[in-house]
């Protein structure tokens, strides 16, 4: 099946170009000698763009490898294979010295606040760590000055600097995370799951403070969660995961509005609506099976074997390509990775009943056939 052309994109609005970005974790085998007899594919071809001033949100289930993206995107996890053009560098060709520098662009808030945050060091000097790495503590009164600053933006009181991560509050450790990350002045910042350690109350505290300092810095994000409400709160645009692919992209509203996929159709019927006569009539998709597993993923369309609309043509076979669809009320920038989105979102196709299938677990090269389960025992 053809793939239309994407709709032209003014290069000078994307500030991160990927384009067919892998990342394969080897397997290894052995008592005296290790080999690799497989690859994990975390991350498995992902093409996405992020324009400059936005927050792109990422969501999928657990294991569909939307935390390794973020870190691959930074180069904190080496990509097998591809590219991520960040403002007309590729990342993932840079090494050594050269990949350092160009971190201050770009930083990471992590999931955990206190295990990301040394507890040995004071909030002064976790913050001084990356200003000195990169040049910045030149001036002892300017950098006093650049700490109490920070303080203030994340809404935290200048007399923290002097304490340690364990006197601080899940939130609290967060907001310090957000300002070691801003020390240096990034224009890109990933958040892994900013907000899923924390209670529901400081959940929207910290969401607050995320947008406060993109709308003051012209700050741009990728958010990775797996809350659809987080993300729909926070996000421009929203890309879709299952099993290292992206299988939708779409603006934050219009995804919600029209969900075209069959997988973020059974991610939105999961998410409860606060009205009984809405809940007991909307469409309800419950999904069979297991996820597959990223080491022997499924051929063709990864998503066919739990799909209540898979079909015996393309989809056991040919993997969808991330396409714009021709859908009422779907824009130019909404794109589907599957064979039949016109036809489901039409009611050509119905959904039918899926059975779960016990699947034999065996490993799989890049570009090799399966092996069988045996060949593995003591893996």
């Amino acid at each position: 099946m053809s793939t239309p052309a994407r709709e032209p994109t003014d290069v000078s609005d994307v500030l991160v170009e990927v384009r067919d970005l892998e990342v394969y974790f080897p397997i290894k085998s052995g008592i005296v000698f290790d080999r690799t007899v497989g690859h994990i594919r975390a991350v498995d071809g992902v093409d996405l763009s992020i324009r400059r001033g936005e927050t792109y949100g990422l969501v999928g289930e657990s294991g569909c490898g939307k935390s390794t993206l973020g870190k691959a995107i930074l180069n904190l996890e080496p990509p097998t294979a591809g590219s991520v053009v960040f403002d007309g560098v590729n990342i993932a060709s840079l090494k050594g010295e050269d990949l350092r520098r160009e971190r201050k662009r770009f930083q990471m808030v992590f999931q955990d606040p206190l295990s990301s945050l040394d507890p040995r060091q004071t909030v002064e000097s976790l913050l001084l760590e990356g200003l000195r790495a990169h040049g910045l503590d030149t001036d002892k009164a300017a950098t006093r000055a650049r700490l109490r600053e920070l303080m203030s933006d994340v809404g935290l009181p200048a007399v923290a600097l002097s304490k340690y991560p364990h006197e601080f509050s899940g939130g609290q450790r967060q907001r310090i995370g957000i300002a070691r990350a801003l020390s240096v002045g990034p224009d890109l910042i990933v958040a892994d799951e900013p907000v899923s350690a924390l209670d529901v109350s400081i959940q929207a505290q910290v969401i607050n403070l995320l947008q406060d300092l993109q709308d003051k810095l012209g700050l741009t994000y990728l958010v990775v969660a797996h809350d659809l409400a987080v993300v729909r709160h926070i996000s421009d645009r929203i890309g879709v995961m299952y099993l290292g692919g992206l299988v939708e992209e779409s603006d934050a509203a219009e995804l919600y509005d029209i969900p075209l996929h069959p997988y973020t159709r059974a991610l939105m019927s999961a998410v409860p609506v606060p009205d009984p006569e809405v809940e007991d009539s909307r469409e309800q998709i419950l999904l069979m099976g297991d996820l597959p597993s990223p080491a022997n993923p499924p051929t063709g369309c990864r998503f066919h074997t739990r799909c209540p609309w898979r079909q015996e043509t393309l989809c056991d076979t040919e993997r969808p390509q991330l396409r714009i669809v021709d859908v009422p009320g779907a824009t130019g920038h909404h794109r589907v990775a599957c064979h039949f989105a016109e036809q489901i979102a039409s009611g050509e196709l119905q959904p039918h009943e899926v059975r779960a299938e016990l699947v034999a677990e065996g490993f799989a090269a890049p570009n090799g056939p399966e092996a069988p389960p045996e060949a593995y025992i003591g893996v």
